[in-house]
């Protein structure tokens, strides 16, 4: 990869890599009901959440276009689909880190996208301020925080 890195932290072919390894996480559905977590557009949310990680998971990049110019691919985005999971599991056996720190951020935000939230059977938006029906709680349990009164620090 030599191309410079954007404003996000990756190259232009890192982030279709990224899309790709996505993709192979969490793929489409064959259906058409959910899509794949690169297709979605996670590789913006992941660079945001991992952003102290970011030279970290381009050097999983790296290392994966050179596992697959290995297979004689150009790089992992042009690596045929078939071949990208063998990739990825080679991968994984030589930097134990890559994956799992992808596969925490990929769930974590593909399950937070309306479009899966809707093909799950569920209302795309927060809980409040319509609301969800919250049971009555026993209000007296907090009667010995009450009892210390004011506690706070200036």
């Amino acid at each position: 990869m030599s191309q410079a890195a954007n404003d996000s932290g990756f190259s232009e072919a890192q982030e279709r890599a990224l899309a790709c390894v996505l993709d192979e996480i969490i793929p489409p559905s064959e259906d058409g009901r959910f899509p794949g977590a690169g297709e979605l557009g996670l590789v913006s949310y992941v660079r945001k959440q991992a952003l102290d990680l970011v030279p970290m998971i381009a050097q999983g990049l790296t290392s994966l276009d050179e596992l697959a110019l290995a297979r004689g691919a150009a790089d992992f985005a042009t690596l045929p689909r078939s071949e990208r999971r063998g990739v990825l599991e080679e991968l994984a056996a030589r930097e134990a880190g890559f994956l799992p720190l992808l596969l925490f951020h990929t769930f974590s935000g593909y399950y937070q996208q309306p479009p899966v939230l809707e093909a799950l059977g569920l209302e795309a938006r927060p809980p409040f301020p319509e609301g969800h029906e919250i049971e009555p709680n026993d209000h007296s349990l907090l009667d010995p925080v009450r009892a210390r009164g004011p506690v706070y620090r200036f």
